[in-house]
């Protein structure tokens, strides 16, 4: 591909999410960029996971999932923790304050703006990637008055990479 159509998908606007799933006992974390509401009337919102992450597995099995749109703020080591790390063989989740949802996911305290809680009605598979569709259960704000981190932030500011797996070219 030339740099003229890498650039061209490089500005579709993207944010940045911790989305969570838990199933069985076992609770699975994952940064995303793609989450987006696709209905009012009922609330509905899709994401997007790689199918290769411990997360895609967690959410196929258990049918919900939390999304969570990080502050500006968030840094490069806790934005690692969750989006360069597997879940299965490191815990995520050790040393860092979480609720849970009324479906018991986790919900992440540090550097969240809020929680979306989804029950998933629906998988597309797009190639790499699965989008998951489903209807809001809960929305909370976490935080009031900050700003969200957006994927152009993360790279022009914070100065991080993409993942292998990323959605983006």
């Amino acid at each position: 591909m030339d740099q003229n159509f890498i650039d061209g998908l490089n500005c579709i606007t993207y944010g940045l999410y911790i989305v969570s799933s838990s199933f069985e006992g076992k609770d699975s974390a994952m940064i995303v960029n793609t989450v987006f509401q696709v209905s009012a009337e009922p609330p509905k919102v899709a994401i997007s996971v790689n199918k290769e992450c411990l997360t895609h597995e967690i959410i196929q099995k258990s049918h919900v999932f939390a999304a969570m749109p990080l502050e500006q703020k968030t840094d490069l080591p806790f934005i690692g923790r969750f989006g360069f790390r597997t879940g299965r063989n490191f815990d995520k989740f050790s040393g860092i304050q979480i609720t849970r949802s009324s479906l018991g996911l986790p919900i992440v305290q540090e550097h969240t703006l809020s929680f979306i809680e989804v029950k998933v009605e629906k998988e597309v598979d797009v190639g790499t990637h699965t989008m998951f569709i489903g209807t809001v259960q809960d929305a909370k704000c976490t935080t009031l008055h900050k700003e969200p981190l957006t994927y152009e932030y993360y790279h022009k500011v914070i100065k991080g990479k993409a993942p292998k797996g990323a959605t983006h070219i």
